[in-house]
């Protein structure tokens, strides 16, 4: 039997972290450079996806962040947008486990299936059945960011709603981590591109995040400009008080 859009994107999420968990125990052991590790994890995770892609969903556009755009993807009905390595520098930092892959499928600009791997966790969170929100978050919030470049609105919103600071690696982590409720606010701005927060997007709109840019407009998918600097994934509660401070930071 065939797999539907969410179980496929949970299982090409699976397979490409089970690579490259395999590709890091082995090139660990061979006493790798981290720019190795980060090299071929891309490229054989990339790699991987593009070819299950095109058996399992040939006639879908694709667009990865390891791969050349192909600008015909904006005339497909359907295009899966994914990410074979998000956190490459958490990857080659052995053993941290705040890396992920990315598989979304996009059709009118949404996402309406995803996966993110959790690889060091043992863990994919799909859209196919998803996670649902603890019943309640922690009181004050925790906000979570970059553990080397925290962005400032972020630090804007935690300070405004009396929050806690995380500190942790990939989009995809991240996002997840507001999903198990491991934090409750996850508010990010400047450089981020469409691969690293679609499938994220896609698994925590399912669990009943808010998600949203961070003015609170809506995040579109599979435009000719992929650059996508800024998103917020928080408890549904805690978004208009997000929102709010969000919007005193840029005026």
């Amino acid at each position: 039997m065939s797999l539907d859009d969410h179980q496929l994107a949970a299982q090409l999420a699976t397979e490409a972290g089970d690579l490259l968990l395999e590709l890091r125990a082995r090139l660990s052991a061979e006493d790798a450079p981290p720019a190795v590790l980060k090299t071929e994890g891309d490229r054989q995770a990339h790699d991987l996806l593009m070819r299950r892609l095109a058996e399992e969903r040939p006639d879908d556009a694709v667009l990865s962040e390891e791969g050349k755009d192909d600008l015909a993807r904006l005339d497909a009905d359907r295009i899966w947008i994914v990410d074979p390595l998000d956190g490459t520098r958490e990857y080659s930092e052995v053993p941290r486990t705040d890396w992920a892959v990315h598989v979304a499928l996009v059709a009118d600009e949404t996402p309406i299936a995803g996966a993110v791997a959790l690889p060091g966790l043992g863990l994919t969170l799909h859209t196919g059945e998803p996670t649902a929100l603890p019943a309640e978050g922690n009181t004050p919030p925790r906000m979570i960011v970059s553990r080397s470049r925290p962005p400032a609105a972020a630090l804007h919103v935690a300070e405004a709603l009396g929050a806690d600071l995380v500190e942790m690696g990939s989009a995809g982590a991240k996002t997840m981590a507001v999903i198990r409720g491991e934090c409750e606010i996850y508010a990010h701005s400047g450089g981020q591109y469409e691969w690293d927060s679609c499938a994220p997007v896609a698994v925590a709109a399912a669990a009943g995040c808010h998600v949203s840019r961070i003015d609170g407009s809506k995040l579109r998918y599979n435009q000719r400009d992929v650059y996508l600097p800024d998103l917020l994934v928080c408890r549904p509660e805690l978004a208009d008080a997000a929102l709010a401070a969000l919007a005193s930071f840029a005026g």
